[in-house]
């Protein structure tokens, strides 16, 4: 099933990004020969105006192809005329901004799921306030001091407290306040704390300790870092305020994350542990699905950006690699060679292919070894 939807989820992100390409193309005048679902063998098609759209064989995509685009130069008709649409017919700018439309829907759908999961409600920190009125609240643990009583009794971030109690009181509930007080209410008396682990639910003891915060010594404190984190739908106004902020961040993050790790490759130093493929993203999907249609918008969104900004990847095949001929062209006033493109074009595929060979096969090893 898992499978089943991680396809689905890809199909749309492409299909997104492949739009972008076609409203862009037409709307600058280029003939767009076919706009795919999926990759051939073709199923069906029916063609509208100058456009046939099919239904191929391969569920993992689509495609649009407008006409003139792998070609090099000016494409030439009968009696050396141009044929009318073609992608190198247009000026360069034009060529550039259809190259990066897809980019843009793949961003710009991103900010459409963020705002959409908050609309519907998405695991996140509370305010006191909050708690009353939102559903599935918990205690998450945040973070864990080294050498703090909740490291040595084995508490860890992502873990989620359900209760805890002494000899003589006892805490249930969501609010981070009340436990803190709680905890220090005792001066020091051990504490036997409900926690469920990555999904077990276990039972570990910890006695606070003072000197820990520089602030207050005399406090006795376990060393954990809480928050109250529950479902609670944003205001229209707010999601798309916060889901601004939000796609920004991420793009941004992403961004540096991915200029790190391509920096890292050229050295043959790259760390693939925080890099996933197909067989990773399909089992975070699957993860998603079970946790409410926020989380399922919120990954989609990442994968989302993610998609975009690999996109700008200078090399050929991607559309940073062509938006880069593109640019060359701009800046010598004569087409690149077609040998040459063809060339680095083969050259960018089988990168591209030994890069999803060896993520796929981290996959395997990190699922299975």
């Amino acid at each position: 099933m898992s499978i089943l939807i991680f396809i689905g989820v890809l199909v749309v992100l492409i299909l997104v990004h492949e739009a972008g390409h076609f409203f862009a193309a037409k709307a600058c005048g280029m003939r767009v020969d076919e706009f795919g679902l999926g990759y051939p063998p073709r199923i069906a098609g029916k063609k509208f105006g100058e456009t046939e759209y099919t239904i191929n064989a391969l569920p993992f995509g689509g495609f649009v192809r407008i006409f003139g685009e792998n070609e090099v130069g000016v494409v030439k008709g009968e009696a050396g005329k141009p044929k009318t649409g073609a992608f190198t017919e247009k000026s360069r700018l034009a060529q550039a901004f259809v190259l990066l439309a897809g980019i843009t829907m793949n961003l710009i759908f991103a900010w459409i799921l963020l705002t959409g999961a908050l609309l519907v409600g998405t695991p996140r920190a509370l305010s006191i306030a909050e708690i009353p009125h939102a559903s599935n609240v918990s205690l998450a643990v945040g973070s864990v001091l080294p050498g703090s009583p909740a490291e040595r009794a084995g508490i860890v971030p992502g873990d989620f407290i359900k209760d805890a109690h002494t000899k003589t009181a006892s805490w249930k509930g969501a609010d981070a306040v009340a436990f803190t007080k709680f905890v220090s209410s005792d001066k020091g008396t051990p504490i036997q704390i409900s926690i469920i682990s990555n999904g077990v639910n276990r039972t570990v003891t910890a006695t606070p300790v003072q000197g820990i915060v520089p602030s207050n010594l005399n406090r006795f404190i376990l060393g954990v870092g809480i928050s109250s984190v529950g479902i609670l739908p944003l205001s229209f106004t707010n999601a798309i305020k916060t889901g601004t902020a939000i796609t920004w961040e991420l793009t941004r993050k992403t961004a540096v994350g991915l200029v790190s790790f391509l920096a890292h490759a050229v050295t043959f130093s790259a760390n693939l542990s925080q890099v996933s493929g197909p067989i990773g993203i399909a089992s975070a999907v699957g993860a998603a699905t079970s946790s409410g249609l926020g989380n399922i918008f919120s990954l989609m969104a990442l994968i989302s950006i993610n998609l975009a900004l690999i996109n700008l990847i200078p090399i050929p095949v991607l559309d940073g690699g062509r938006l880069f001929f593109v640019i060359i062209e701009a800046v010598t006033r004569r087409p690149i060679k077609s040998r040459i493109t063809q060339l680095m074009n083969a050259v960018g595929f089988i990168l591209i292919i030994i890069l999803m060979v060896v993520v796929t096969a981290h996959d395997i090893f990190r699922i299975f070894g």
